[in-house]
């Protein structure tokens, strides 16, 4: 067994392995990009060496680099985790060479599996069912038109170098074939380099159903069983879960010898998936392999009472699968929710920012059940903390999400309970989402296909809606407890208190609020033994009845009320009743002599890339006089100067990034 290993990725990945590692006896090598200097993949491994800039082409892509860092720390083998490097066959091939141990397949297998239409005919050999369609070389428009019309439509017009949906095209009828054709090959050409394409019958309601295989280098290869990933946006995996909802023993030993034929068919070694699609009546078509670890690859050893990080380990070290084929039962149901810095309300856009605040769901840390009977009821796996910032750079997961249950009713409940105890202020995330779509009646009862987000649109994208009483009680509670701790020097003293106290009567205010679904004046009168709150005509008696830091416990009118409210500037964060509330307050002493037309803000309004600077050292400027553009989010934004004066210094030079808040000019007002 190896004593050292580089882990050639970042993330909750590198996390992963290093947590496995260690259990095991192994030290880690992290490899880290300036952006990442202080990232927890780098805390948690034994050493960790800086490889490169922040983008990934000068850090985690530079394959060379990688290995003569891992020759020099002493490390045996190199771990790519997936993503990145871990599917080139170049980079497999140089470890190698260079003496090392490439922790996955070997180059031959990811060149045979790495282009769709040439794996497809060799699964064609290996008589792994296909999708009826042509996968030739033949690409004159006018043949594929041809062939797609023999296959009958709809088709799928999908490039043969592609993955993470770029690249594909369906098309419902014979005249709009060469538009798509033209549309799909301009997209290959400019994501993949390679424009060919392959064209399929497309399948109406399919499931995308994968199977994880393991091979050693004695000749053993087995099937850990399946995973449903039909539940996708943009062809991308949301939730997954395993096993597969009315999956039949007949079907899943089909399946799963149909992938042990496919591993075999390109000598494999090492963790792979073979995905399928799958039709509603049970039938099921090869459509690729993923020659590496899967994002998803945790519910498999939920439910087989696996390590597949051990087992990659052991493997690539030359000792035999620690199974048998008939020693992997299925214990149990788990289902995974990937949590994104994201906005789901904005076609996903990514988020970045800083992770202010992260209370992860009360998780009991992995641990293997002996027979996988017994598997920890909640996982969280996370390559972020609180405090960590995601970055445009990198793929903008925060964590993964993972729960088991005796049966799929009991893993559904528990998910629904952890996404409600998942909660993140510092930027927009993907959770209120996930919530809707656990809860909602289609992935509840198990009616799954590929297209399901997009059917049910209406019921997982609601209209923004009014606040309730109990989440505005619960944010100007927390303004008001919050003042009285800043003001009080002495608790008992009153008039130490920041809180409006009077002698003689009651004193009542109005909160400004708003959020998406309105604006709030909420009237808050104090009395010697709690507060009364107003809003449009209701009126209630609030009673504090505990407190614990953020978390809050009231009675409003007759009805008893738990939150927690995280604050971060004017905005209060109210987590209740498993809804996440954002609230913005309008403080007018805060904002009290503030011009009404101050232009813009002198500091970054959010991490971004400076892309242009219309302002020098010592220039003098006029109010609204554009200093400063930032790229962020895709969207430009212009920081003007707030009045007359001087630019004393300028900061930041086109194509620096930036961090949230950071100011960008020195400036001294007329």
């Amino acid at each position: 067994m190896f004593t050292k290993i580089l882990i050639a990725n970042r993330g909750e990945i590198a996390c992963r392995v290093a947590a496995t590692a260690r259990r095991m006896g192994i030290r880690t090598v992290a490899v880290y990009s300036e952006a990442d200097a202080g990232a927890k993949h780098v805390a948690v491994c034994d050493e960790a060496v800086l490889i490169g800039p922040a983008a990934a082409k000068d850090s985690y892509l530079r394959g060379q680099k990688i290995i003569e860092v891992a020759k020099a720390t002493g490390a045996q083998a190199i771990h790519p985790g997936y993503g990145f490097l871990s599917e080139n066959a170049e980079f497999a091939e140089a470890v190698q060479a260079a003496g090392l141990v490439f922790i996955g397949p070997p180059g031959s297998s990811m060149r045979a599996m790495g282009s769709k239409s040439a794996a497809k005919q060799l699964m064609e050999g290996a008589n792994v069912p296909l999708v009826p369609g042509y996968h030739g070389d033949n690409q004159e428009p006018g043949f594929l038109r041809e062939q797609a019309d023999r296959i009958g439509y709809p088709v799928l017009l999908k490039a043969s170098a592609g993955g993470g949906g770029k690249g594909m095209r369906v098309v419902e009828r014979s005249e709009d074939f060469e538009a798509a054709l033209a549309s799909c090959k301009r997209e290959a050409i400019s994501s993949f380099g390679d424009d060919k394409v392959l064209v399929e019958k497309y399948l109406i309601r399919p499931r995308h159903i994968e199977i994880q295989v393991f091979a050693d280098t004695h000749g053993n290869c087995v099937y850990l069983h399946e995973r449903d990933c039909s539940v996708q946006r943009r062809h991308q995996k949301v939730l997954e879960e395993a096993p597969a909802p009315g999956m039949s023993l007949d079907r899943r030993a089909a399946m799963g010898e149909a992938a042990v034929n496919a591993a075999r068919a390109v000598g494999y070694v090492g963790a792979g998936t073979v995905e399928f699609i799958a039709n509603q009546d049970g039938s099921f078509y090869f459509m690729e392999m993923n020659t590496r670890l899967q994002v998803e690859h945790p519910v498999t050893e939920m439910i087989t009472g696996t390590d597949l990080v051990e087992w990659q380990l052991r493997v690539a070290a030359g000792q035999p699968l620690p199974k048998k084929q008939s020693e992997l039962a299925i214990h149990g149901h788990a289902i995974e929710a990937r949590v994104y810095a994201e906005n789901p309300e904005k076609g996903f856009l990514p988020s970045i920012g800083t992770l202010r605040h992260m209370d992860t769901p009360r998780a009991v840390e992995f641990e293997l059940g002996a027979d996988g009977a017994n598997p920890a009821a909640v996982r969280v796996d996370s390559g972020v903390r609180e405090g960590d910032a995601i970055s445009p750079f990198y793929d903008p997961m925060i964590a993964k999400l993972i729960v088991w249950g005796a049966d799929r009713t009991q893993a559904l409940a528990r998910l629904s309970q952890a996404l409600a105890e998942f909660r993140i202020v510092g930027l927009a995330t993907n959770i209120a989402f996930l919530k809707r779509l656990v809860e909602g009646e289609a992935f509840s009862t198990a009616d799954l296909d590929t297209g399901l987000i997009d059917r049910h649109g209406a019921s997982l994208f609601p209209a923004p809606s009014a606040a309730p009483l109990g989440a505005l009680a619960l944010a100007a509670l927390s303004l008001s407890l919050g003042e009285t701790r800043r003001g009080a020097a002495n608790p008992a003293d009153p008039w130490s208190q920041a809180r409006g106290w009077r002698m003689n009567g009651d004193y009542r205010r109005v909160l400004s609020l708003q959020d998406e679904g309105g604006s709030y004046q909420v009237g808050l009168t104090y009395r010697h033994d709690g507060w009364d709150i107003d809003l449009g005509g209701q009126r209630a008696r609030v009673e504090l009845v505990a407190q614990d830091g953020a978390e809050l416990s009231l009675r409003v009118g007759e009805t008893s009320l738990h939150g927690c409210v995280r604050r971060d500037g004017e905005l209060f964060h109210v987590f209740t009743g498993g809804r996440h509330y954002s609230l913005s307050y309008n403080d007018p002493m805060a904002h009290a002599g503030e011009h009404e037309a101050a232009g813009g803000r002198l500091t970054a309004p959010m991490p971004g890339k400076v892309v242009a600077v219309m302002a020098s050292s010592g220039q003098e400027v006029k109010k609204g006089e554009p200093l400063v553009i930032m790229e962020a989010m895709k969207m430009e934004h212009t920081i003007s100067a707030p009045s007359d004066g001087l630019v004393e210094e300028v900061l930041y030079q086109v194509g620096d990034q930036v961090a949230d808040g950071a100011p960008l000019l020195a400036f001294k007002a007329a």
